[in-house]
């Protein structure tokens, strides 16, 4: 059977483009859309008219022409279409023979922007929320087009029932394990950080921005004593630095856009990570856990359903209360790296991908 795969944009990294890469890798045959590409790592992918426009890479100033390029889509024979949605890809509709194709949806989220701004600041101002007032009843309209949708987490099946009154079937995103089982190979100049750093340490990794709530790893380190290290890099870097010296002065390093092989090292040096945003799924915490570390996580959202409390993990409910987060970094501190990797292993990409192939079989 051909089919075609569909996506949003294609940055050069991100998660939901390692998803995408994942279904390109179950279905070699299939062809692939996109409203347009800025990396030839999924080459070869076929960009819609939009690219060919001055909206190419706007992604907030093209959002409201997203739905017109998605149905407006060119000729194609197909079997089948596998949308894969975290916007507006779940309206896509080729002309021609594909446009009776059975279509599928593979869903990172309803676009937050519009379904839930208050998880997301982009969709929650004045403007934006103008816009998805508008966007809202056209958005749950094409949700009724799939066959099937399959969603990455129950948290987000949960909000799919909510935003578009649809069913959908779990297939968690797929997640580089072995990447993290491996023994790290480090540069000399990565040494030499390690070597900077305190034997134990609180782990915090993820973009510098408000919503990764990086502010939480501080604190945890804060109420149990343990030095912290904070890995990444953004805008929010200078608000994290001032926080630091003021709750936990001394204790606090910053290491700067780490190395793929550097953050292995980081953590499975780290003790604890902390996780406290709230993420459709999370795939950090399944990473850390590939690498032997136990995780914290908010026990609001995705990343509950891969820590496990008290085994791998703990699961914060209010990042307020330091004696609820020093029984956490106590709780978590005593799971086993064994335990840890058996969890990830339950992610692996191979999982992914043979579970997607399922989803296409069991719906087309």
């Amino acid at each position: 059977m051909s089919g075609i795969i569909v996506h949003e944009w294609l940055a050069p990294a991100g998660g939901s483009e390692n998803v995408f890469g994942a279904i390109a890798d179950a279905f070699p045959d299939a062809e692939r859309w996109c409203l347009w590409k800025e990396s030839e790592q999924f080459d070869p992918v076929h960009e819609t008219w939009l690219a060919r426009t001055p909206l190419r890479g706007r992604k907030a100033l093209a959002l409201p022409i997203m739905p017109l390029a998605w149905r407006t889509l060119p000729r194609r024979e197909a079997d089948w279409v596998l949308t894969s949605s975290h916007l507006f890809a779940h309206h896509a509709r080729f002309a021609g023979p594909a446009a009776d194709a059975p279509k599928l949806v593979y869903a990172h989220t309803p676009a937050r922007y519009i379904w839930v701004p208050e998880l997301d600041a982009r969709g929650d101002n004045l403007p934006a929320r103008f816009i998805s007032a508008a966007l809202k009843p056209l958005d749950r309209k094409r949700a009724q087009e799939p066959v099937a949708i399959a969603a990455n987490s129950h948290f987000i099946a949960d909000r799919i029932s909510a935003a578009w009154g649809r069913e959908a079937e779990v297939i968690y995103p797929n997640v580089d394990v072995a990447r993290f089982f491996a023994e790290p190979k480090l540069s000399a100049i990565d040494e030499l950080t390690l070597r900077q750093l305190p034997d134990q340490f609180i782990l915090g990794f993820s973009r510098f921005v408000p919503y990764k709530r990086l502010d939480a790893a501080i604190d945890a380190g804060r109420v149990s004593g343990l030095p912290v290290v904070l890995a990444g890099g953004g805008g929010d870097e200078v608000r994290l630095r001032a926080y630091a010296d003021l709750v936990h002065p001394g204790k606090v390093a910053f290491v700067l856009n780490p190395s793929d092989q550097l953050l292995s090292a980081l953590f499975r040096l780290a003790t604890v990570l902390v996780f406290a945003p709230v993420e459709d799924f999370g795939i950090v915490p399944v990473e850390a856990m590939a690498a032997g570390t136990p995780v914290l996580v908010n026990a609001i959202g995705g990343a509950v359903e891969s820590v496990v409390d008290g085994v791998t993990g703990a699961h914060v409910h209010t990042w307020d209360d330091d004696t609820e987060i020093l029984a956490a970094v106590e709780r978590a501190s005593r799971c086993t790296t064994e335990a840890c990797r058996d969890r990830a292993r339950q992610f692996d990409t191979s999982m992914f991908e043979r579970r997607v192939q399922e989803f296409v079989a069991k719906h087309t």
